[in-house]
């Protein structure tokens, strides 16, 4: 059964990677941040019930270690972490309309709440249901989809708003 849950963990990464960029918003502490949550997952493969989805479960342990890394950093604020503005992981090679509009949304994501675009992306790019986002996030159904429709009607108001407005 071990066997299973390691193949079936190397097949999640990529979801379990772009979770967890959407929770950090950094591609560097997401790949800290899936580490992390393999290691956790596989040292208490015990505690998997192989009746329930293992995404489910590891994007839990994710969001669960993200948490207690967000409560960490209250304690030590500022210790080793870098602006956004002075980092280059956002940057991408790509050219054209696209890439500057891919890039546009993706910063627009960005500056949305982490429990708006958390929820959105779990959604919209992970494809789980109000319900299933509802289980992970320990929220209730409601909740899920009110920040669904804040997060999209934020988007929406920032994509239609013209160029020069919020200067």
């Amino acid at each position: 059964m071990a066997g299973d849950m390691k193949s079936d963990l190397i097949a999640l990464l990529p979801r379990l990677r772009r979770f967890a960029r959407s929770l950090t918003r950094s591609v560097v502490e997401a790949d800290d941040l899936v580490q992390e949550a393999c290691l956790r997952a596989l040292s208490r493969a015990d505690q998997w019930d192989p009746a329930q989805p293992l995404d489910r479960w590891m994007f839990r342990i994710t969001r669960n270690l993200w948490i207690s890394e967000i409560r960490k950093r209250t304690v030590r604020v500022g210790q080793g972490q870098v602006p956004a503005d002075e980092t280059h992981e956002l940057v991408s090679n790509d050219s054209g309309e696209a890439a500057v509009m891919a890039g546009q949304l993706q910063s627009q994501i960005a500056a949305l709440p982490e429990e708006l675009s958390a929820v959105l992306l779990t959604v919209s790019v992970e494809g789980y249901s109000y319900a299933e986002a509802a289980a992970l996030f320990d929220i209730p159904i409601g909740t899920v989809m009110s920040r669904i429709h804040r997060a999209r009607k934020t988007l929406a108001a920032q994509i239609n708003e013209p160029a020069g407005a919020n200067t």
